[in-house]
């Protein structure tokens, strides 16, 4: 598998960024794709970019999956084994504000990606998909076979379009698609929209933290890392299905509280937070909880990090990254 071509579309994001320098690190070209927007700051996506320019095997194109035309470029002037695409408008809040962007990119700019592998006869398409696409389930933990016909946010609508869009493909052309749907991962050189991000920033700055449904909260945390082995054991493994698609739950498979992650950043910070509890926000959900048992089937995948360690490795990235203290 060592120098095959992967192309990693949304390479400076957070997932992507572990992924490809994952890729990298095992002697991987990786073609790294990124719009570098202004989502949220952009100085820690190319901050990201950055470190993996320093890889002699990544090449770097600041391109819009949204652009067809200079996607294919590079799909024409190189030779791709396999694709994993990463690049979405992400966020559930934001999907309220700005619902033209998740159309945009997650289906204009998810179909040019499919596409294209296609037409280039790509030997893989993994592509990001999210637990948010389970809705207002009752029963726990989420396993794949569950409904999934009924997103509350117009984000899980776009990423549960793109698991139909996929399947489609597998059938007509007998394109090897996986999907993974992703729960709420976290670690260094994360999101700054995100709950591990906000919080931090705000007790060391002292400032208020919103604990939305009263903080009564429950989610399935999952470290990049633990993230970034589950893909890269996709990677290493080939369908042997006459329509060779899959879709995988990949989280640690161990829901908490959400104040009790809050507790354990406080801890590391040795100090206590100023809260304010408030109803539960449109298009939010209560608890995700995976079942991780068919991805751990099908490569042996094995979550490792527990919040404690989780938690305390993002602390000191980012004290490190912003000199906090």
């Amino acid at each position: 598998m060592k120098n095959k071509n992967y192309l990693i579309t949304g390479s400076a994001g957070f997932i992507g960024f572990h992924l490809s320098k994952k890729l990298l690190s095992e002697g991987f070209n990786v073609l790294g794709v990124d719009n570098l927007n202004n989502y949220y700051d952009q100085k820690i996506k190319q901050d990201r970019n950055n470190i993996l320019k320093k890889y002699k095997n990544y090449r770097f194109n600041k391109i819009d999956i949204k652009d067809y035309k200079k996607l294919d470029r590079i799909f024409k002037k190189n030779s791709i084994h396999g694709v994993v695409n990463l690049a979405a408008q992400a966020g559930v809040r934001y999907s309220l504000k700005n619902p033209r962007s998740y159309i945009e990119n997650n289906i204009n700019g998810f179909f040019n990606i499919l596409e294209l592998s296609k037409k280039y006869k790509i030997k893989k398409f993994i592509y990001a998909s999210t637990s948010s696409i389970y809705g207002l389930q009752k029963k726990f933990p989420l396993k794949e076979n569950f409904n999934t016909d009924n997103p509350i946010q117009l984000y899980a609508a776009t990423k549960k379009s793109n698991e139909l869009m996929a399947t489609s493909y597998s059938h007509l052309y007998k394109m090897d698609t996986v999907g993974l749907r992703f729960f709420t991962v976290y670690g260094p050189w994360g999101r700054p929209d995100m709950a591990l991000f906000k919080f931090t920033k705000n007790i060391i700055n002292n400032d208020l933290i919103k604990l939305f449904n009263n903080g009564k909260h429950y989610r399935d945390f999952t470290y990049v890392d633990d993230i970034v082995d589950g893909v890269f054991s996709l990677i290493k493994k080939q369908s042997k299905k006459s329509i060779p698609y899959e879709i995988f739950n990949i989280g640690n498979g161990t829901p908490k509280k959400l104040l009790d992650y809050l507790k354990h950043i406080e801890k590391n910070l040795n100090k206590i937070s100023k809260t304010k509890k408030l109803p539960l926000q449109t298009g939010d959900i209560v608890k995700t909880h995976s079942n991780i048992n068919k991805l751990k089937k099908y490569t042996g995948y094995k979550p490792k990090t527990n919040i404690k360690i989780g938690i305390n490795r993002f602390i000191e990235w980012y004290k490190d990254y912003y000199r906090a203290n």
